[in-house]
């Protein structure tokens, strides 16, 4: 049971640090919609979604009103719709992704993740059309994210998937031109990808998961960041020790909203994802907690090192506080999501490369990251190589959302309001990996692979 301290100062992260439950995410599997009459499996996919999900909003609501505790959002991933489509009859998936955008309207959710294909060793017929179909799918959908994995530590760097993922990004950048290439918000290129992340757009229910769970996204820098602020002239070890007991603090708040959401919908509960999710409002961001630290901004000589301090510690506490912590769980540092960091890039104090080299120690990797809408396809899918690589031999999960925005130029923003804020164009490396991402094939998995 908490207790009355316990809930008021609950009652406080709330009010004035910003605290919130990121989402409410419903996994579905759909491995029983697969129907070789793609009009047959559409339906099927649609009935079983609408069915599933019917009430995850009104619950949502529910209990936000009940503890006084926003959710922000509340989400469905599917299987992979790579998977579920191959079977049918059909040259692209387009068709696919628009009942899934008609289901997720008709239930009220935000977003549903799961145009996907899992890559990272070789292609499949259904993997090909179901990459090749996300430009149209998202240019014609509202609601619908996608996702490709290119590599695990375990088979090493699909290469082949990756030039065709960064094609395909920059063909979704000029269909959603008129939109400041916002289709690109919507793509995540994974390196390890896990099968239980609620949050977008990299969600999708993997195929070791049960017919239906819930799955809980916590978010918090301001709580962390209001934490650190009070705990002073600590040493390192101290304030590791203050970020570890508020993310238990916040884990367990998530547990209850993800176990009281399954319950009331008679669903198993799956995990709680604790990860330092920012937003475009003042003082819920991650770099601003770099800089509470003692950087004069983020990006400065020490970004690496405090990041990854505030990363183990989140991990630690939430660890403490749930047996099943899952998804990503730590810090997400996406630019345009994030108004300190939107700062940091605007004054020079961080660029792609030191953002690529924060991504060693943090959640996932380059997020909401926009360019040059020239850069180049050969350019993107080094950057996504690069990404992957970390990914791989430092064993964990990476990715890369990034935006060649249409028509604009070092020096200039693209906005998309709402959560994904806006970001600043950043600038890119122009010497080029042409002859070397063309090479194709795929690199090697590290030695420390061969692990059973």
């Amino acid at each position: 049971m908490l207790s009355m301290d316990e809930i008021m100062e609950t009652v406080k992260m709330v009010q004035e640090e910003n605290l919130d439950i990121r989402t409410i995410t419903m996994g579905i599997s759909l491995r029983d919609c697969i129907d070789s009459d793609h009009n047959a499996a559409c339906r099927k996919i649609y009935d079983k979604i609408t069915r599933r999900a019917d009430r995850l909003v009104k619950t949502g609501d529910d209990i936000a009103r009940e503890y006084g505790l926003p959710i922000v959002n509340k989400r469905i991933s599917v299987t992979p719709i790579a998977l579920v489509a191959e079977a049918s009859d059909v040259e692209n998936y387009v068709q696919y992704a628009r009942i899934l955008d008609k289901a997720a309207e008709a239930v009220g959710v935000n977003f549903i993740g799961g145009f996907s294909a899992l890559v990272h060793k070789g292609f499949t017929g259904g993997d090909s059309k179901l990459i090749e179909s996300i430009p149209q799918a998202l240019s014609e959908t509202e609601r619908v994210c996608a996702s490709v994995n290119v590599a695990t530590t375990r088979v090493g760097i699909n290469m082949d998937a990756i030039n065709m993922s960064s094609r395909v990004i920059k063909k979704t950048a000029e269909l959603t031109a008129d939109q400041n290439s916002i289709g690109c918000a919507k793509i995540v290129i994974f390196a390890n990808v896990p099968e239980d992340n609620p949050f977008m757009a990299g969600a999708f229910h993997g195929i070791g998961e049960a017919d239906c769970v819930i799955n809980t996204g916590v978010s918090g820098p301001g709580v962390v960041k209001s934490a650190v602020n009070k705990a002073g002239e600590v040493d390192l070890g101290a304030l590791s020790e203050t970020v570890k007991k508020i993310a238990f603090k916040v884990t367990r708040m998530g547990e209850l909203v993800g176990r009281t959401a399954a319950n009331r919908l008679g669903v198993p509960f799956g995990i709680v994802d604790l990860s330092l999710a920012p937003t475009p409002a003042v003082g819920d961001s991650v770099a601003e907690i770099l800089e509470e630290m003692g950087l004069e901004r983020c990006g400065a000589p020490g970004s690496t090192a405090a990041l990854a301090l505030l990363n183990d510690a989140v991990k630690k506490g939430g660890a403490m506080a749930s047996s099943y912590v899952g998804g990503l769980s730590g810090a997400f540092i996406p630019v345009s999501e994030d108004a300190g960091m939107i700062k940091s890039v605007t004054d020079g104090a961080l660029s792609l490369e030191k953002l690529e080299a924060m991504t060693s120690v943090c959640s996932v990797g380059l997020d909401m990251v926009a360019v040059p809408g020239d850069t180049s396809i050969e350019t993107i899918a080094a950057i996504i190589a690069d990404e992957a690589a970390i990914g791989v031999f430092n064993n964990k999960t990476t990715a890369v959302r990034i935006i060649p925005a249409a028509g604009k130029r070092l020096g200039e923003r693209v906005e998309f309001g709402g959560l994904l804020g806006e970001a600043p164009i950043m600038a890119v490396n122009n010497f080029s990996a042409e002859k070397f991402v063309r090479r194709g094939g795929r690199i090697p998995a590290p030695i420390h692979s061969l692990r059973n």
